[in-house]
């Protein structure tokens, strides 16, 4: 996980405080092992720069780490599995 990147309640974000981050990706468990993404934002200042996909990463971590599957509820979530076919092992089906 990057450095900037922190993890919170059923999050990780991007920022100084988790309750007012400049950027944020959000889950909540489906089940035992399985999470649904379904917010990522990134605020316009820091849009551009790889913050997005530096949250994902750490989802993608977390669920590697934990056996977790994923649900992609979120566009960004969906548009990064579908780009790279090496995560599929990941998404709850």
């Amino acid at each position: 996980m990057s450095e900037n990147v922190k993890a919170g309640h059923n999050k990780f974000y991007y920022g100084e405080t988790e309750n007012r981050p400049d950027a944020q990706i959000l889950f909540s468990y489906y089940d035992t092992n399985v999470i649904d993404v379904y917010s990522t934002y990134v605020s316009p200042s820091l849009r551009g720069g790889g913050v997005a996909k530096q949250l994902f990463d750490a989802v993608i971590e977390k669920a590697k780490n934990e056996d977790l599957k994923i649900i992609p509820s979120c566009s960004y979530v969906a548009h990064q599995f579908e780009r790279d076919a090496s995560l599929a092992p990941y998404r709850a089906e």
